[in-house]
């Protein structure tokens, strides 16, 4: 009995510990629409483990690029391989520095090892990830990871070796970085204003409309652009909304979508009646657009 006792002591122990770890990876973030939400970074084991995915694509990729050069050169003159060879490091060097900025400039904001680990990329304004934002914390990646490797593979005298060390500190110095800051931040994170988080679920939440009247929303008429305005984020933060916020949020919240839309207020209208009716009509067209294979994924995704 006293066995059992323990163990359960033991289990609890390890349980709250780790509801202590993952709380403390968890931010509130004000979105532009004047609603808190939760979101829970990715661990600095997640990002490495994204990294190393994504390199080790982008090494399959230069290698088999380099094996078909290979074959393709024996069946050309001199002139035609040298031209050959040139625009194969042009690709390399495009694969090396604008892979990563390719995919995050995406809608999905996240690279193939990210979206394997379900991470991905957000500014830490809650606003949309910029080209700026991206371009900042990729170039960045340079000093991190580019140059530890050219310090490793310099060689020469004595002094030679201590500047190639000192160098190799200083830019582990970056590399560690993530580690030793709570937001597991890189330097081009902390640089460009963006975080590295787990990517929400993108299928659509429990209709809470239907616990409404329906004659409710039969005072709105929505049109098909108002409908259009916003995307699956925005429902979410919207039924966030609507399930736990207080009534100054929700005040702010409908006139915010309000002005959004163009939408002028009726005679006695009230602030939740007109939120639950626009998030039944966005739900109605988001899940519309799901069947036929669209996916807006948010208020700035004009597909």
């Amino acid at each position: 009995m006293n066995l059992a006792n323990v163990e359960a002591a033991r289990r609890r122990r390890a349980r709250m510990q780790e509801q202590e770890r993952q709380s403390k990876l968890v931010r509130k973030l004000v979105t532009p629409e004047g609603a808190a939400i939760q979101l829970k970074l990715a661990t600095a084991s997640e990002r490495a483990g994204a990294f190393l995915i994504d390199v080790a694509i982008q090494w399959a990729i230069v290698i088999a690029t380099a094996l078909g050069l290979s074959f393709a050169i024996g069946a050309m003159d001199p002139e035609s391989a040298n031209i050959a060879r040139a625009v194969w490091l042009v690709f390399f060097f495009f694969v090396r520095n604008f892979y990563y900025i390719f995919f995050e400039l995406g809608t999905k904001a996240a690279t193939p090892g990210k979206r394997a680990l379900g991470v991905r990329v957000t500014s830490r304004n809650g606003g949309r990830l910029t080209a700026n934002s991206v371009l900042a914390r990729n170039f960045i990646r340079e000093i991190e990871i580019g140059l530890p490797f050219q310090f490793l593979m310099m060689g020469g005298d004595q002094v030679t070796s201590w500047m190639a060390l000192l160098g190799l500190v200083w830019s582990g110095i970056f590399l560690l970085f993530p580690i030793f800051n709570k937001d597991k931040m890189r330097v081009g994170d902390l640089i460009a204003g963006t975080w590295v988080i787990k990517n929400p679920k993108t299928k659509l939440m429990g209709d809470i409309s239907s616990t409404t009247r329906a004659t409710t929303h039969e005072r709105f008429a929505f049109t098909p652009q108002q409908a259009e305005a916003y995307g699956i984020h925005e429902l979410h933060v919207l039924e966030d909304v609507l399930r736990q916020s207080t009534q100054d949020v929700k005040a702010q919240v409908a006139l915010r979508i309000r002005q959004k839309i163009g939408w002028q207020a009726q005679p006695g209208e009230t602030d939740i009646a007109f939120l639950e009716a626009y998030y039944a009509t966005l739900r109605r067209r988001l899940e519309q657009r799901m069947i036929l294979g669209e996916r807006k994924t948010d208020k700035f995704d004009v597909r």
